[in-house]
């Protein structure tokens, strides 16, 4: 007799920086994905066939994810329950220790759920420091948890000015970098939202007299391409040093060329976050 098989929906969270990226590498690759060490925690919990993990939102090597999702199938021995939902936190979790991955919580869903297709929408948001004429001026804190541009200061709203054209439905061909995946798939995205907003750092209200500001870029999209949101924040910095004019940001869009994008204008991966993946509900 063999045992149903029973879905969740799972909730995890991770620091970035040592991984390769979310997704599970091969022995033959030199870094080890976020998926690597889920599945291994997860083989603890016995099961009769290998679980694995579809993750809904890939993230590269050095992102970071205050809340990323999967679906995973639990099959069980005969006459084995299904697991409660605290029960398969606790053990994920447990077996994780103690890489900087935590599974925020799991809910049971229907066998035709999808982590990925089933999303409504994502929220990435990138944090910036302004002040420092330095990176050795970033507090330790915050080491690969920001991006220091150089120069110090940005001219936010002219920032803010120039987010605006991103809003809407766009072919954001111009704003993809290029991966074997580019030639499958649509460069039409729409941008629910580009927000720009002052924000805090780690315990920066012990160091306020330094004069350093943090900001939060904010993006949503059902989807996104291939490295989007970097390009996306590097071009809106690169308008907040005064190397292009809000109007660019228009004028790349219409290019539709990746080719096109300033070589100069692509932000590093240790300040951008994955914030959220929203569902109409969890099942």
């Amino acid at each position: 007799m063999v045992s149903p098989k029973t879905r969740y929906l799972v909730f995890f969270q991770y620091w970035g920086t040592k991984y390769s990226g979310v997704m599970q590498t091969s022995a033959e690759q030199s870094g080890i994905g976020v998926q690597n060490y889920l599945e291994k925690a997860a083989q603890n919990l016995k099961p009769v066939v290998p679980i694995k993990f579809h993750i809904s939102s890939r993230t590269d090597s050095g992102v970071h994810a205050l809340c990323n999702s999967a679906h995973l199938d639990i099959q069980r021995a005969p006459g084995k329950p299904a697991f409660q939902e605290r029960v398969l936190i606790g053990c994920l979790n447990h077996h994780l220790k103690p890489e900087p991955i935590r599974i925020l919580s799991a809910y049971r869903v229907t066998n035709n759920f999808h982590a990925r297709f089933s999303a409504l929408s994502r929220t990435y948001i990138y944090r910036l420091l302004m002040g420092c004429t330095h990176h050795s001026e970033i507090p330790v804190f915050e080491r690969d948890l920001c991006w220091a541009p150089p120069g110090g200061y940005l001219n936010v709203p002219a920032m803010q000015d120039a987010a605006q054209f991103l809003l809407g439905t766009h072919d954001f061909s111009t704003f993809c970098s290029l991966n074997s995946e580019t030639p499958f798939r649509s460069p039409v995205k729409t941008i629910l939202q580009a927000d720009i907003q002052p924000s805090s750092g780690f315990l920066s209200h012990h160091y306020e007299y330094r004069g350093l500001q943090f900001w939060e870029l904010k993006f949503k999209s059902r989807s996104f391409l291939y490295r989007q949101v970097r390009r996306m924040v590097g071009a809106l910095v690169a308008v907040g040093q005064g190397k292009l004019a809000p109007h660019h940001i228009k004028e790349l869009l219409e290019m539709k060329d990746a080719r096109a994008f300033p070589a100069f204008a692509m932000a590093p991966s240790s300040g951008l976050f994955l914030k959220s993946v929203e569902y109409n509900e969890a099942g």
